[in-house]
Order: structure tokens, then C-alpha cells, then sequence
């Protein structure tokens, strides 16, 4: 990433890491020197996680606590980035200070967009909660979980024991936002999608690249999320890709956005 942002080309990374995207997050200021953009988080996760929680967020007068749920694995490199991010030190944001938990643990059952359903999911080394923590540091409590079997959470310190798919099945992602309305009522907005992790992926990545063309991102390091991106704009592109955005209300239905006037 260092030689493409020296080099003068702007970066979509879609890296998982959290080592990875603390380094993409630090390339801020060489970024701005360069002129370029480098978006820190262009996949489904982080990515499209931080898009709908941007979306959510919005929503609100005061949000205090952001929860992200992930289910399902893209091909054999994402399917290994799960296995080790459940062996791994999962981090969180609570009452305005970072935690840090054995990954598999905090089982939570989280409902994804149908036809996924409900599954049982574990804390994990994911990056959400320092994507999330940078564009809204007014939020309490951040916190990230990963969908797992129990064979999963008892071999994750270890070598994977089979071949990764090269294809995972329909995958999840679920984003929930607490706060309060303008009234102080408390309000829990959740929205997600239920669809193969690669096609949300390449759809979100190929949505940013967009952006970036267009000319409607800075320069820059940027996370997901960040009030700097047009969240509308990227989210309808990433619609066009082919990924339905759903919302819960009681019932699911599709998120509704507003049109996006044509560039020219």
C-alpha cells in the first residue's frame, strides 16, 4: 500500500487485519501528502459495516452503543483470516475504554436477514470496533462477533484441519444501533443483508473505487463510516451491485434510500 499511495494511486483495501488496518489508518498523513486515497475498510467487513452503521446512526439523535455480527466466509483466504481471528484477542469499546477478551468467547445469538437466520456468535480479533471507535468517538460501547460452531471455537487455536471452500455459502452481516430519539425515548435501529460474503464484498469495494473516481472522497486515510464519504451514494452503488440492504422494524423489509442525483 505504501509504494501505491508514494506512487500517486489511490487504495480500496479490503483487508480484515487489525494489524493491517491500524498500519492503513496510520498512512493518513501520507496519504494527504500524496494526494491520494486510501479507503481503511472496502469489504463487507469493515466496510459495508461501517456504511450501515453510519446509515443507522443518522437515524438517531444520540447513539451510545454500536454492535456488529458477522456469519459466513468469502473464499479460503477469508475463511482462514475467521479461523484465526477466533484464536485471536478480540478488542472492544466499553464505557469510553478499550477491553480486550479471548476470542470465542461472549456467545450472543444474533439474527441475521432470513434465509441466514439465527446463530450463535463469539467475540473475535476483527477490526470493526477501531473503524467504528475512529468515525465515532462518541459512542460508549463497540463491540464485534463472528458466527462459530463449537468446533470452530475448539480448534481455532490451531492449524485449520480441512481446506477452506473455495466458495463460502450465503453469508450475514447484521448492524445494530442503540440511542435515544430527539424526545429521549431509547431506539434500536438494526439493518443488514444476507448474502454471499464475496459478492458483498466485491460489490462494496467496487462502490468505493467509484467514489473515489468520481471525486467524492478526500484525501486521505478513510475508514468506513467516516461522515466524510457520501454514505447514500456508496450504499446505492453497492445496491446496484447486486446486494439487498434489509432493515428491521418487526418484520424485514428493504431499506429505503433516497435518490442520489447523477454526476455528470
Amino acid at each position: 500500500a505504501v509504494r501505491l499511495i508514494r506512487s500517486g494511486v489511490s487504495v480500496v483495501s479490503v483487508t480484515g487485519s487489525v494489524r493491517d488496518i491500524r498500519d492503513l489508518l496510520d498512512l493518513d498523513d501520507t496519504a494527504r501528502q500524496h494526494h491520494v486515497t486510501v479507503v481503511v475498510g472496502g469489504g463487507m467487513s469493515p466496510g459495508l459495516s461501517g456504511l450501515l452503521a453510519r446509515w443507522l446512526v443518522d437515524g438517531l439523535h444520540v447513539c451510545d452503543e454500536l454492535h456488529v455480527a458477522l456469519h459466513g466466509t468469502a473464499g479460503p483466504a477469508c475463511a482462514k483470516e475467521h479461523h484465526r481471528a477466533l484464536g485471536g484477542k478480540a478488542v472492544g469499546w466499553h464505557d469510553d475504554a478499550w477491553i480486550e477478551r479471548r476470542g470465542g468467547s461472549g456467545r450472543e445469538l444474533c439474527w441475521f436477514p432470513e434465509p441466514v437466520g439465527a446463530y450463535d456468535c463469539y467475540r473475535a480479533e476483527v477490526a470493526e470496533p477501531i473503524t467504528l471507535h475512529r468515525v465515532f468517538p462518541t459512542v460508549h460501547r463497540i463491540s464485534a462477533r463472528v458466527s462459530a460452531t463449537r468446533r470452530d471455537r475448539l480448534t481455532s487455536p490451531l492449524p485449520m484441519l480441512s481446506p477452506a471452500h473455495r466458495e463460502g455459502g450465503v453469508g450475514g452481516l447484521r448492524v445494530e444501533a442503540r440511542g435515544a430519539d430527539i424526545d429521549g425515548s431509547r431506539v434500536t435501529l438494526i439493518a443488514g443483508i444476507a448474502e454471499r460474503v464475496g459478492t458483498a464484498a466485491a460489490a462494496t469495494a467496487s462502490a468505493f473505487t467509484g467514489a473515489i473516481v468520481n471525486g467524492s472522497l478526500p484525501r486521505g486515510a478513510i475508514a468506513s463510516g467516516s461522515d466524510a464519504v457520501p454514505t447514500t451514494e456508496v450504499l446505492t452503488q453497492v445496491v446496484s451491485g447486486g446486494v439487498r440492504l434489509q432493515g428491521f422494524t418487526g418484520v424485514p423489509e428493504s431499506l429505503s434510500l433516497p435518490p442520489v442525483a447523477s454526476q455528470e
